[in-house]
């Protein structure tokens, strides 16, 4: 066995971010963190993922917020702690190549609001999509993670992450993350990994991965023991399952070890604490499926994120055509394939997914594509660790198309001017440029609804408040109903659940009209027999 190197290690902190991403569709409100975030920055944390990824998409579209504000906002909270983002490169938050432009200005207005280490990854580990971003972000003086898209098959040798790593290093990368999205790496597999990116490069390695398929808390201890710089982690109220190992277990059970992070160990309680009620209600609304927080094994069986597996479920059913999941699965790998072999992450997970399933459906393999099978097929998302099958490509696109090589966003002329002028009615700041320019339709109802002071939220805050005080009141304890019984003076009470005008019921519930009582009772010494008809 190899030597191990001891040195704490450091935690990246993802419950603001991808925790609450992966748990909970991204709802968590601003109001919900801001509280804890002082609590926070004494923990001792590394870094705080607290923006990026789905989080500017669900503030606009789900919560009423101005992405920009949370920025701020959370920046206020963290005197001491470093704030990082998810950037998808030249995707930038959203689901298309941006122009150069909108990319490098979407950087420095990332850094000027307080983010202060940004996690650039490509979905296809196409470098040339990460020029740009990086670039920008050395120019504005932020701290640059690039990151590699981890994925499985026969083309992903440790010869090609290493090689990725290295160019990496050469972009001008501060330090590089393993981006395990689907759960796939396995623990002895990350310990190799890890070693060997170690020996490649001289700047810090850090391991980003998922519980879904429940082997992430042994992966993290292999890759930390190989050397492992930094590694991210979620507050137990939104770890485990879709999302991240536990940042106090981790913590935990490297104390006293030559890896110990070193984290409060009272503070992570009170913020567990804290966390806690959100988590609670998530469950009791239906916002948490409780489907999520499981393992499930069928990520490692068929090497498809989790994410990717139930979507499949879900097409299948809405064409009553569960049947042919099976076929869909053994459909992907050739699909992968015939598409260069892409890793499965967003967004080619689910174009790759989604075309499986019309091949089987339709009955003839590539009888209808998709227009993201499409894009991908003529260079659009850019270059696959592999060729893409001609006869397909030929199939898909026709027989004159003629699909690009070059980087794609080559094509892209400068989208800020013109962004600009399509909204300065709406604007209010500088950045409302960049939020139109990755969601135009969402910005735009946004805009105006802020234009309007926030007439829906404030509506829905209301109703949700009223809501609340109602549940809060003190519930009226309620009496059981006094039933009138035509019964002799002498005998009112001698008989437990007879109702009279002046006595309190003896059981619960009491007769209801209609009622028939029958039976025998003492009265004066003497056995009377009685009927007693109910009245209302």
């Amino acid at each position: 066995m190899a030597e191990i190197i001891a040195k704490p290690v450091k935690i990246t902190e993802t419950v603001l971010r991808d925790g609450h991403q992966s748990l909970i569709a991204t709802r968590m409100t601003t109001e919900q963190m801001l509280p804890i975030l002082s609590k926070m920055d004494e923990v001792g944390y590394h870094s705080v993922e607290c923006w990026g990824g789905a989080t500017f998409d669900a503030c606009l579209r789900f919560l009423g917020e101005d992405p920009w504000d949370r920025l701020r906002k959370i920046r206020g909270g963290f005197k001491k702690t470093k704030l990082q983002m998810l950037f998808r490169a030249q995707n930038i938050l959203g689901y298309r190549h941006y122009a150069d432009d909108v990319v490098t200005y979407f950087v420095e207005k990332s850094l000027d609001n307080g983010i202060d280490i940004i996690r650039i990854f490509d979905a296809l580990n196409d470098l040339r999509n990460l020029e740009t971003a990086v670039k920008a972000t050395k120019k504005y003086n932020g701290n640059v993670q690039t990151a590699i898209s981890y994925t499985l098959g026969e083309p992903y040798t440790i010869e090609y992450f290493t090689g990725l790593a290295k160019s990496m290093e050469d972009m001008g990368a501060d330090s590089i993350c393993i981006k395990d999205m689907a759960g796939l790496l396995i623990p002895y597999e990350a310990e190799k990994l890890v070693r060997a990116l170690k020996e490649t490069v001289s700047i810090p390695i850090q391991l980003h991965t998922h519980y879904t398929s429940g082997v992430a808390s042994m992966s993290c201890l292999k890759a930390i023991e190989a050397g492992c710089d930094i590694v991210d982690t979620a507050m137990s109220p939104f770890a485990l399952g879709t999302s991240q190992p536990s940042t106090e277990v981790l913590n935990k059970t490297l104390k006293g070890s030559p890896f110990d992070p070193g984290l409060n160990e009272e503070l992570l309680l009170d913020i567990a604490d804290y966390f806690r009620p959100i988590r609670e209600e998530a469950l009791k609304s239906g916002l948490l499926n409780p489907k999520v927080l499981g393992v499930d094994i069928n990520t490692l069986k068929y090497q498809v994120p989790g994410g990717m597996l139930s979507n499949l479920v879900s097409q299948l059913k809405d064409q009553n055509q569960e049947d042919k999941f099976y076929d869909v699965l053994r459909e992907i790998p050739q699909v992968r394939e015939d598409m260069g072999m892409p890793p499965l992450v967003t967004p080619s997970s689910q174009i790759v997914g989604t075309q499986a399933v019309m091949n089987v459906l339709f009955g003839e393999r590539y009888k209808v594509a998709t227009k993201e099978t499409k894009a991908l097929l003529h260079g659009d998302y850019g270059q696959t660790v592999r060729p893409f099958n001609k006869e397909v490509q030929k199939k898909v696109l026709g027989p004159d198309a003629e699909p690009i090589t070059c980087r794609p966003a080559d094509l892209i002329e400068n989208e800020i001017p013109k962004l600009r002028e399509e909204i300065k009615e709406y604007m209010t700041q500088d950045e409302d440029v960049l939020t139109y320019a990755l969601f135009p339709q969402v910005a735009l109802d946004f805009f105006k609804e802020r234009q309007a002071g926030f007439p829906k939220k404030k509506a829905e805050e209301a109703k949700k408040a009223e809501e609340a005080k109602k549940a809060a009141e003190p519930k009226k304890e309620e009496k059981p109903q006094i039933k009138l019984v035509p019964l002799p003076a002498p005998f009112l009470n001698s008989y437990p659940g007879v109702v009279a005008e002046d006595a309190v019921p003896y059981i619960d519930p009491a007769p209801k009209a209609g009622d028939v009582i029958e039976g025998e009772a003492g009265c004066n010494g003497k056995t009377l027999k009685y009927r007693i008809d109910c009245l209302g």
